[in-house]
């Protein structure tokens, strides 16, 4: 019985689960994006968004705290060029978002065996998905309906105001 057990286990020994997360890691920080199967998709965005986490700026405003999370995160990765990059380019870019910081795109199946597979990429560096979007506006919603009867009148006013100007 696999009561409590939490995480998918990929059919291979702890050694190699470690070693084959660690090594998909560095391969997705540093080339933003891989292709994988759905199951080792899902464990990687497990793996790799706590370390993400830890590179961020903010986390690291003194030098000790810097380079205690660097070196959690090297135990972890096992790379120090994937460490420099995360701590680096994608730490700046992802320094305003409160998580989430991977997204998995499922792919179809794989031709030899059928696998499911899937993209999974560094939100952030994707500038598909993100140039049709604005920045966000921080503005307090509140729950009566004046502030869209307001707005749609205000526009109706200055045209009606135009139109009397060129009479």
């Amino acid at each position: 019985m696999r009561h409590g057990k939490k995480f998918n286990h990929l059919g291979r020994t702890a050694a190699h689960r470690k070693a084959m997360l660690a090594n998909m890691a560095s391969s997705l920080i540093e080339h933003k994006r891989i292709n994988t199967t759905v199951a080792k998709a899902k464990a990687l965005k497990q793996f790799v968004e706590p370390l993400i986490t830890k590179a961020k700026t903010e986390n690291n405003q003194t030098t000790e705290k810097g380079t205690h999370n660097r070196r959690i995160v090297f135990a972890s990765l096992r790379n120090k060029y994937a460490v420099t990059e995360l701590f680096g380019a994608v730490a700046e870019k992802v320094g305003d978002r409160p998580g989430g910081y991977t997204r998995i795109i499922k792919l179809g199946n794989r031709l030899g065996d059928n696998a499911d597979m899937a993209m999974i990429e560094l939100v952030d560096f994707n500038e598909l998905y993100n140039a049709g979007k604005p920045a966000k506006k921080s503005t307090r919603r509140s729950r009566r309906g004046g502030g869209k009867k307001a707005a749609a009148a205000a526009p109706v006013a200055e045209t009606k105001t135009t139109d009397d100007s060129e009479e």
